[in-house]
């Protein structure tokens, strides 16, 4: 495993090697690549990483962490030959040698003693238990959102995280932006003054209808039945395993989670100062997918918190006819309202009233967040200094939790009331029971 300070084992190459060459009769020479020439960094100092589901977004992340000096990326896993084959090739490539390794299977990744962290980016079903299984043998993860499909399976992820001691960061990045950084900023230290309303719109609020897939044979190199993992069996067509699967609820909750919308609602949790707690009650509607799909498409969700704020979670439809209400730009992402004014925040920019908010400076003496302009560094510089991250993994799982509570909430087409310290519905049995549910032998928790 890694260690937090590199500098001791560097200098022990240096010794040892001198030492050896000075024995021998030879000049102390080391080659640059051992010890790291200028604009090199040597082994020692070096993350080793392996990348668990390589399709579009794991690949981006792949090609991110490759930008890193200090990463070298030494595997790559995904049921689907052709990703992993594709993910091995760009990577040798850009090392210039074959040295990546390719599975199909995410434990022979893991069990790699050499391994020191992994990137989850495989779909939402699986990322519970790989996440699990990474902690379990002692590797930093880079985990993409959402961070589970149920609140068990998000508690029991960050369970493994804090036994195992290992460093977590959540693909929420816009925790890593200037703009989200300022909004917590300002709001925090009460430049809107009391913080009353946020209002979010996520992607989603559209509705196509999809004729019925009949079964298809499974293409070859695929590993399909990997693929369903702890999912209900289903029969393959090629639909099920495009970037539908986000819309069918045994895989993803769609633009309500993980999608999307994950990353407003944990700006909203961040904002509130709420990374450890959460809403106390949910009540909502929404519309729901009547073909392959059945997750929400459109939805108005509000939650309450024990401080009075009211969190307002919209489909982007939805959302836009709001902002227009408020004269705000026409994309919506996250509009903040306290009693001396708002902030309307995106990944275009900022908008503020009073307008004199944009130039605010935060003074030294005051509430402030932790500084990150680029979420795959601070991981990296997290593992390399014991530093928390930017998106630790108890905000991810609280996060997660408001998004499970609105799924619920409109299932059940009633208010629930929360209770954040034991993380259950208070008085109502069919509300908790779904806060798990099975999984397909031989896979549990």
């Amino acid at each position: 495993m890694m260690q937090g300070n590199r500098l001791p084992r560097r200098e022990f190459l240096r010794n040892v090697l001198g030492g050896l060459a000075g024995l021998m009769g030879f000049p102390a020479l080391v080659p640059s690549q051992v010890l790291g020439a200028k604009g090199r960094v040597p082994p020692s100092d070096r993350i080793v990483l392996g990348g668990i589901g390589v399709g579009g977004m794991g690949t981006g992340h792949v090609r991110r962490f490759l930008r890193h000096q200090d990463v070298r990326v030494a595997a790559v896993c995904d049921v689907r030959k052709t990703y992993r084959d594709r993910a091995k090739k760009f990577v040798d490539e850009y090392y210039g040698d074959q040295a990546c390794e390719a599975y199909d299977d995410f434990r022979e990744l893991l069990a790699r003693d050499d391994v020191d962290a992994v990137l989850i980016a495989t779909p939402e079903h699986w990322h519970a238990l790989i996440g699990i299984e990474a902690a379990r043998q002692g590797k930093h993860m880079y985990y993409e959102k959402p961070m589970s499909m149920t609140v068990a399976e998000a508690r029991a992820v960050r369970e493994a995280v804090n036994r195992y001691g290992v460093v977590f960061q959540f693909g929420t990045q816009q925790r890593s932006s200037h703009d989200y950084r300022l909004t917590c900023e300002l709001v925090r230290n009460g430049r809107i003054g009391q913080l009353q309303t946020i209002m979010i719109g996520s992607a989603g609020g559209q509705y196509s209808h999809i004729p019925e897939q009949p079964p298809q044979p499974v293409p070859p190199g695929f590993d399909y039945d990997m693929w369903l993992g702890p999912a209900p069996w289903a029969p393959y067509c090629d639909t099920r395993v495009s970037r539908i699967w986000m819309y069918i609820t045994d895989y993803g909750l769609g633009c309500l989670d993980g999608a999307w919308g994950i990353h407003d609602v944990d700006i909203a949790q961040w904002v509130n100062d709420s990374d450890a707690s959460g809403p106390i009650e949910v009540e909502g509607a929404g519309k729901f997918y009547d073909d392959i799909r059945n997750a929400a498409y459109s939805w108005e969700v509000e939650h309450k918190y024990a401080n009075g704020v009211r969190l307002i979670h919209m489909d982007l439809v939805t959302a836009r006819k709001r902002a227009k209400e408020f004269h705000i730009r026409n994309t919506m992402a996250s509009v903040i309202f306290g009693t001396e004014g708002w902030i309307y925040v995106s990944r275009q920019g900022m908008q503020t009233n009073p307008e004199s908010l944009m130039r605010t400076v935060i003074g030294p003496d005051e509430v402030k967040v932790i500084k990150s302009d680029n979420h795959h560094r601070n991981f990296l510089d997290a593992i390399k200094t014991g530093q928390p991250t930017i998106s630790p993994v108890e905000a991810a799982a609280r996060a997660e939790t408001v998004c499970q509570q609105a799924h619920i909430a409109m299932i059940l087409r009633r208010k629930l009331r929360w209770d954040p310290v034991n993380e259950v519905f208070i008085d109502d049995e069919e509300a908790n029971r779904m806060l798990s549910r099975a999984m397909r032998s031989p896979w549990r928790l």
